[in-house]
């Protein structure tokens, strides 16, 4: 492909490069640069591209995208205004505009978004027979195929490829999780979604935004690129999202003036049932996933499924078929009469909702394991730690992905929240003996939770990435422990 043809749409400051040039490729890591290749030089937050313009030009990149002119004598360049925002347009065009090809469902928020869009692309199977392709946190699945990721929202070229993929292989749907990361970091420019999902904000990534407004404005950027919004309504930045924004709006919640409503809900310790009303229709719902959030998933499923042109009832009916995600508030059999859930809860407010979704169905005492990352906002840990002293009958504080911290000193910070709160707590810095402890305290009624793991099945421990899977730990020593009753 031709220089100026990669180019089309991209903000030029000025260019020594021929614009007759071809192409091969678009890198933006220099190891992974290959001979054509033009080298996009973006800004990390550990290093800058534009230090390793010489290394792209070694490995024979055939010119450079960047945002300040190479050191390099008589390199070829293209200097743009915003070389995140050029690499996404690029590789649109490389890969011929793949999204257009498709129906592109985004959704946005802080908790909720890995059970929305993997309940959605379930609902979208059942009633169209639809092949749909998921990105998020938990991997990547084009139809029945899984494929890792490392992020939420891959890189707009990773993205963008994948998008080609999906597209050759017969998808007529994408469901993504879309961050306020990528949406910040221009990884899902150049291309409109027909459909995006708001379903919360609460305290996150604070560490790179700053303060919440910048995190909602972050978050914002999703409902200038989209055909239709469906918006929580029960949310206090519902309306921000959608603040000036002309786009047809879906309002779903608990609220009388949701278009699209729940009541009468009925939780239980395996599901939520409710009854859903829209436009003078009243139908009974059900999913398979204990929580009183799962009603609010559960409806921001409903209207995504409405956006697409299908109808509450439909959806409502696939969802009572639906299974969990794995990681959320997955249920783990035990060898007595207690019940024991995995949930990634790692943030302040997603380990407070699931606290009191379970709280009304725990009959003994509701006691959480958990933990906080290490390398990461460090304000939260504190609010985790009054938030399950203030929720649990019993804390046992632990260690999460400690990374390159000290974990006792990551829990001296989750103590100082949970101290004032006179809760009973204990600390067991080893993860695995704190689930083993849970489960050796465990009584007849009691509700065991470990959160903040959910569906990872390692640990880091400094930069290092060790295997340790929850089920297998639970699964483990309860064989060990019939093993020892039996001698």
């Amino acid at each position: 492909m031709k220089l100026k043809e990669l180019l089309s749409g991209v903000d030029i400051v000025r260019t020594t490069a021929d614009p007759e040039l071809e192409i091969g490729g678009i890198s933006y890591d220099s190891r992974k640069t290959e001979p054509g290749d033009l080298f996009v030089a973006i800004r990390g937050f550990e290093t800058d591209g534009h230090r390793y313009i010489a290394k792209a030009l070694e490995k024979g990149a055939a010119a450079v995208l960047c945002e300040e002119q190479p050191e390099q004598d008589a390199c070829p360049y293209v200097m743009a205004k915003d070389s995140r925002l050029a690499l996404a347009l690029c590789s649109c065009t490389l890969f011929g505009h793949p999204a257009s090809e498709m129906r592109m469902i985004g959704v946005t928020g802080t908790s909720g978004k890995t059970s929305v869009t993997t309940l959605l692309k379930d609902v979208l199977e059942k009633t169209r027979g639809a092949k749909v392709g998921l990105i998020g946190t938990i991997g990547i699945q084009i139809g029945t195929e899984f494929l890792p990721s490392e992020h939420t929202t891959p890189e707009s070229y990773e993205l963008q490829k994948l998008f080609r993929r999906m597209a050759d292989e017969g998808c007529s749907h994408v469901v993504m999780e879309v961050s306020s990361h990528a949406l910040q970091l221009q990884r899902v420019a150049g291309f409109r979604f027909h459909t995006a999902v708001y379903t919360n904000l609460s305290q996150d990534h604070l560490d790179f935004h700053g303060n919440m407004e910048n995190y909602a404005e972050a978050k914002r950027l999703l409902f200038s690129r989209c055909d239709t919004a469906c918006v929580n309504l029960d949310d206090d930045w519902a309306r921000f999202m959608i603040q000036d924004h002309a786009c047809p709006v879906i309002g779903f919640g608990l609220s009388e003036e949701a278009q699209l409503r729940a009541e009468n809900a009925r939780l239980m310790p395996d599901r939520v049932c409710f009854d859903t009303v829209y436009e003078g229709r009243r139908f009974a719902s059900e999913l398979k996933i204990p929580g009183t959030f799962s009603v609010s998933n559960a409806l921001s499923v409903m209207a995504a499924a409405l956006s697409e042109g299908i109808s509450p009832e439909e959806s409502s009916e696939a969802l009572k078929t639906a299974h969990g995600v794995k990681g959320r508030l997955e249920s783990v059999p035990t060898d007595g009469n207690y019940h024991l859930l995995i949930d990634y809860s790692h943030k302040p407010d997603a380990l407070e909702k699931v606290l009191k979704s379970l709280r009304p169905v725990t009959t003994g005492r509701l006691i959480c394991v958990f933990g906080c990352g290490g390398d990461r906002d460090r304000l939260k840990r504190p609010l985790m730690g009054a938030i399950s002293g203030k929720n649990a009958d019993l804390s046992i504080l632990t260690s999460d992905n400690p990374r390159t911290e000290d974990p006792e000193a990551i829990i001296d910070e989750i103590e100082a929240g949970i101290r004032d709160t006179g809760a009973d707590y204990i600390r067991i810095c080893d993860r695995v003996e704190a689930i083993h402890r849970a489960i050796d305290m465990a009584q007849d009624g009691d509700v065991i939770l470990l959160a903040g793991k959910g569906h990872e099945n390692y640990q880091i421990i400094g930069h290092t990435k060790r295997h340790m899977d929850e089920v297998e730990i639970v699964r483990d020593y309860i064989l060990e422990r019939k093993a020892r009753t039996k001698t």
